[in-house]
């Protein structure tokens, strides 16, 4: 994924129901994540149009996979499977073994599909979130 894939995927994102789109998903911020990570995000295109995308960085220690959508009418076809494994093998090569994604809990198209692929669902801890200033949509 380069810039030149952001109104696209942002396109994508804010058509697909349980993904949300937030201050965090500018244009800048969206730069800055993927400089941050460099090689770690993906699209999907079929006939020169993006059907897909997923986003992945790390801290150094754990990977963290971000905006797994494919389009309704191209899923079940093997690419959000090429999507994930794109990113954790890159990832892995970088020595990050174990990734995190967040999924709404609302979000059941989601939880089935990661749970479909093995991923377990957290039950030991609580993800606590703070938003600095005024800036409730980040």
């Amino acid at each position: 994924m380069t810039m030149g894939d952001y109104d696209a995927v942002i396109d994508l994102m804010k058509a697909t129901p349980g993904v949300s789109f937030r201050d965090a998903d500018s244009r800048d911020a969206t730069a800055r994540y993927l400089e941050r990570n460099p090689g770690l995000s993906f699209v999907a295109e079929k006939d020169g149009r993006l059907v897909g995308c997923l986003m992945s960085g790390h801290d150094g220690r754990r990977g963290y996979l971000q905006h797994l959508v494919v389009l309704a009418e191209h899923r079940r076809q093997g690419i959000a499977n090429a999507l994930v494994d794109r990113c954790l093998a890159a990832l892995e090569q970088l020595g990050i073994l174990k990734s995190h994604i967040d999924v709404y809990r609302t979000n059941d198209v989601g939880q089935a599909y990661w749970e479909s692929q093995g991923w377990e669902q957290r039950t030991d801890i609580h993800r606590y979130s703070h938003i600095r200033g005024n800036h409730g949509n980040a």
